[in-house]
């Protein structure tokens, strides 16, 4: 298995493919969310929403063994984009190796550029969302 620096390099390798074409990065960002594996219908629920997302997105957690895995979807491509982008650095993780993450490729890819302010806010709540799951996960 790759580690998450790994993958966040790759992505920042597939981001700079494009350069400074944002119109094409955010194509990139929705095929990307649509590789996303289906999540059950019954994990859409209130309780798996996440707070702070103009659209709706939600990520449910599945501990098992130590490990986090993460389903998610959303009611928009990019953001179903920018969620996939998490569920892939993060899913099979311990909870620690979550609250570890120096999320670097952020800023590499130029994320807040590509999606502007309210969507940005709407990736931070993803972001805090995972990350509470984690911390509740931590010590069991």
């Amino acid at each position: 298995m790759k580690t998450i620096n790994q993958l966040q390099d790759e992505i920042i390798a597939d981001f700079s493919l494009f350069e400074d074409d944002m119109e094409s990065k955010l194509f990139y960002l929705m095929d990307l969310g649509k590789k996303l594996s289906p999540m059950q219908a019954d994990h859409q629920s209130p309780e798996f929403l996440v707070k702070g997302c103009m659209s709706k997105v939600w990520v449910y957690p599945n501990y098992k063994e130590g490990i986090l895995r993460f389903e998610a979807d959303s009611n928009t491509d990019i953001t179903k984009g920018l969620v996939s982008l998490l569920v892939n650095i993060w899913n099979n993780r311990t909870p620690e190796e979550i609250l570890n993450t120096d999320l670097y490729f952020i800023d590499k890819i130029g994320m807040g550029s590509m999606i502007g302010s309210q969507r940005s806010n709407g990736f931070a709540g993803m972001i805090q969302q995972m990350k509470l799951y984690a911390t509740l996960y931590k010590d069991k």
